[in-house]
């Protein structure tokens, strides 16, 4: 059994479009599904190219030319004693909610010759959420298609109940005959048919572009990167190649969203494909990791995320007051409340990350203006962090499995992520380790705003006694006395999680653990269970949970490593972060200096190069920003 042809991904503006080595998008789902996506939604599930009535042959596979631009060569039937009368060639490219085509015949003949073109298209509108579902099937009640013929194309429209969604096609020239197209799911596809004449060695061009108009939204306006000295010019070292390809990777995926005073600001979504969109954990650490070269996305990203603060409580979604944004989804399931991600709040951490962003910003960048302006948002993130987030109540932050959204509510948030030693899921209400240290963090640093900028000693003395009491008393029920080794979490009686996990790396960084008890929990995430030569696993080898290909239990991810790194670095452990970036570089360098989402435990000495995780997104954005994260942990440890 062959394997199948990897996808060409092109991406720019918020859009991505995945297709075939022949330019081909079929409407496939799964894991790796095909077809142009915007706006949470496939607007266009059905391209398909024939000449002369035959699929024509990739000679020329697709290859990027540029991040969205590709192109290939295609060939129709022929033979060595009659070669093909043409050859195609196929160049395509993605902008803000817009593929285009450019088609060139060539023709092969001395004679003149007239090559029938058959595009079929169609539109199925699919939410990201149907495509990645692998067993539960969404209704849609109402639900219609429609295909219109224009006079240079076709408009396919989709309407549900208050929702409306569109795909336009406009070709030049305008094809000749649109017939219905056999086969398709919902009557909707279209065959389109050219008889382009071509002279002897001759030409002929023909242009396609295509538009999605999702629901509620504007045409949408191409993106300016934040350019700059940040970006490396001709980079001559592994490190800064990873760099170069991490800032161009950021820049790709950044999306305008809505600021906290209503204005447009550009923000880093998570990843492609399932994550193209504002993610509270996920923008929060990829813009801390920025920071120190450009300060712009983290002022971004406080300002969208203060303007998604919980308001009020909803059971479904998550939202309590003052609770940062988990995710937030602008697709036909989410309008419909059908997934809870519209706004989804299920994320124990992503509070205290945005006051620690808020503060390192400032500390950063010198200017107290963005601090003043997110006082109340910031307040109000303390306030959730002492009531709603448990606090007060438990002595942690904790959360409970959501039956309806995530079971875990941290950075690991798989099923079966939190575990003990023997495999078994811990069960709620969960106090995960790293978070406490984020809390107390975020305790800390926001008693520095409100001594530096706000002027409020008193609340400052207050987070300052609050603070110190959580580092207390963590270290007196967070520490595995037997393993020398902080618990992952602890459940909801108070029993440690003993998995011996990553997450304890994230506690040097946060500084809740003293300075010797941070170093040799720092010495040894690189011992051999845990490092695997490219990168510290989730969890160590050895243990009954551990599996190299699970998504957080025995995997290694770059952002993981990032924060372990600046943790690293906080406790003069310089020598381990020059082993963590030798082996992120070196892995990344296997992948055109692009580091993925995740890869998968195995150790350095099995393969030539590191084995991919078969789910990853790519790229992603806490992953692109990890070589800056590195980059100041190295600096940091040299000092």
């Amino acid at each position: 059994m062959t394997a199948a042809a990897p996808r060409v991904q092109l991406v720019r503006d918020a859009t991505f479009v995945r297709l075939g080595a022949d330019g081909e998008i079929s409407g496939s789902g799964g894991p790796a599904p095909d077809g142009l996506f915007f706006q949470d939604a496939r607007h266009l599930s059905r391209w398909h190219l024939t000449v002369d009535g035959t699929a024509p042959a990739a000679l020329v596979p697709a290859t990027p030319e540029t991040d969205a631009t590709a192109t290939c060569v295609l060939t129709p039937e022929g033979t060595r004693d009659h070669p093909p009368a043409c050859t195609v060639f196929r160049r395509q490219s993605v902008t803000a909610g817009t593929l285009t085509e450019h088609l060139t015949l060539v023709g092969n003949r001395p004679d003149p010759v007239t090559a029938r073109i058959d595009l079929t298209v169609d539109a199925d509108f699919a939410d990201l959420f149907e495509l990645r579902a692998d067993d539960r099937e969404y209704a849609k009640p109402g639900a219609q298609y429609e295909t219109a013929d224009t006079a240079d194309g076709l408009l396919i429209t989709y309407r549900r109940a208050d929702w409306r969604s569109r795909t336009e096609l406009t070709c030049r020239p305008a094809p000749d005959t649109a017939a219905p197209a056999p086969a398709g799911p919902r009557d909707t596809a279209r065959t389109l048919t050219w008889h382009l004449p071509l002279d002897a060695h001759g030409r002929a061009e023909l242009h396609l572009t295509v538009r999605a108009h999702p629901h509620g939204r504007p045409a949408p306006v191409p993106a300016t990167a934040e350019g700059g000295p940040d970006r490396p010019e001709s980079a001559t070292d592994d490190l800064s190649r990873t760099v170069e390809r991490g800032l161009a990777d950021i820049d790709l995926l950044t999306v305008p969203v809505t600021g906290v005073d209503g204005e447009e600001v550009r923000v880093p979504a998570a990843g492609i494909p399932w994550f193209l969109t504002l993610f509270g954990r996920d923008s929060l650490l990829t813009s801390y990791f920025l920071l120190p070269y450009r300060s712009g996305t983290a002022a971004a990203v406080l300002s969208a995320l203060a303007a998604t603060q919980g308001e009020r409580h909803d059971a479904y979604s998550g939202e309590q007051p003052g609770r940062i944004v988990h995710e937030t989804r602008h697709g036909e399931l989410a309008h419909f409340r059908q997934v809870p991600y519209g706004r989804y709040y299920g994320a124990v951490d992503a509070t205290p990350l945005f006051l620690v962003l808020l503060h390192a910003h400032h500390e950063t960048t010198g200017d107290p203006s963005l601090a003043l302006r997110l006082e109340r948002h910031a307040r109000r993130a303390v306030d959730w962090m002492l009531t709603d987030g448990g606090l007060d109540e438990h002595g942690y932050l904790v959360y409970t499995p959501d039956p309806c959204g995530l079971v875990n509510q941290n950075w690991k948030d798989s099923a079966g992520a939190v575990c003990f030693a023997d495999g078994t899921q811990a069960e709620g209400p969960i106090a995960v380790s790293e978070a406490q240290g984020y809390a107390y963090d975020a305790l800390v640093r926001t008693a520095r705003l409100a001594d530096e900028v706000w002027r409020d000693e008193p609340y400052a003395r207050g987070l300052r006694d609050t603070a110190a009491r959580l580092r207390d008393r963590f270290t007196a029920d967070f520490w595995m006395p037997e393993a020398d080794f902080p618990a992952l979490a602890l459940d909801g009686t108070g029993r440690r999680v003993d998995a011996l996990a990553s997450d304890a790396g994230h506690l040097l960084w946060s500084g809740i653990l003293d300075t010797e008890r941070s170093r040799r929990v720092g010495r040894r995430l690189l011992e051999p269970d845990f490092f695997s030569g490219w990168a510290i696993r989730t969890l160590a080898a050895g243990q009954r949970p551990y599996h190299p290909l699970s998504y957080h239990r025995g995997s290694a991810w770059p952002h993981d490593n990032a924060v372990i790194a600046l943790g690293l670095a906080r406790h003069g452990l310089a020598a381990e972060v020059r082993t963590v970036t030798e082996g992120l570089v070196a892995a990344a360098a296997h992948h055109g200096h692009r580091l993925p989402e995740v890869l998968a435990g195995y150790d350095r000495s099995a393969t030539a190069g590191p084995v991919p995780y078969p789910h990853s997104c790519s790229p992603q954005a806490w992953a692109a920003a990890t070589p800056l994260a590195l980059r100041t942990a190295l600096a940091q440890a040299a000092r």
